[in-house]
């Protein structure tokens, strides 16, 4: 049995004909996004059934997959808290952010916390340099970060309280997020 259910499959099919024909291919993220809005990461299974759905090898859709870092490809917590490190924030304390996540977090080896409801990530470059330094939860930009409001902030999230981001919508979870990125809105 396959990681998307009939409606699911339907859905899928909605998203492929928004792309001319021809050009299928080019539904390969938004497809990504709504199997791991289902199974909250991408599977083996879940990039074998898009490979399928779009008639392409797996290793095609593997070689996107493991290009962008939104794209997680082992369990992840509810909620992904990710630093950016990239030279801005850097610049502005983002080495120290990362590690005070780390810290408040306690993840695992996989940066899942215990409870299974955070994981931490460093990411290169969320493209906020106006705002550095940047943090993510489930995609969404807090600007302007500091160590007393990273404490803050993942404490509300552990509560699911999620506080407005700088901009934009607050998706509940990863879930949620990837629903949105794959074009079909918000929670179902």
């Amino acid at each position: 049995m396959g990681v998307l259910s009939p409606e699911q499959r339907e859905q899928a099919a909605g998203i492929i004909a928004r792309y001319p024909e021809g050009h299928e291919r080019s539904a390969m993220m938004p497809l990504l996004y709504l199997v791991q809005s289902v199974e909250g990461y991408l599977s083996r299974e879940g990039m074998r059934e898009v490979a399928e759905i779009l008639g392409l090898r797996t290793a095609e859709v593997e070689a996107v997959a493991s290009f962008y870092t939104m794209l997680r490809r082992h369990f992840p917590g509810d909620h992904v808290i990710s630093v950016c490190t990239n030279l801005s924030c850097a610049l502005r304390g983002a080495n120290e952010l990362y590690a005070k996540a780390k810290e408040i977090v306690e993840p695992d080896d996989e940066s899942v916390s215990s409870d299974g409801k955070l994981t931490v990530h460093e990411e290169e470059c969320l493209g906020g340099c106006d705002g550095a330094p940047v943090v993510q939860v489930n995609f969404a930009n807090y600007d302007n970060m500091t160590e007393e409001k990273l404490a803050e902030l993942i404490e509300a999230v552990r509560r699911g309280e999620l506080p407005p981001p700088s901009r934009g919508t607050t998706p509940k979870d990863i879930r949620d997020a990837s629903r949105t990125l794959a074009g079909l809105g918000g929670e179902q």
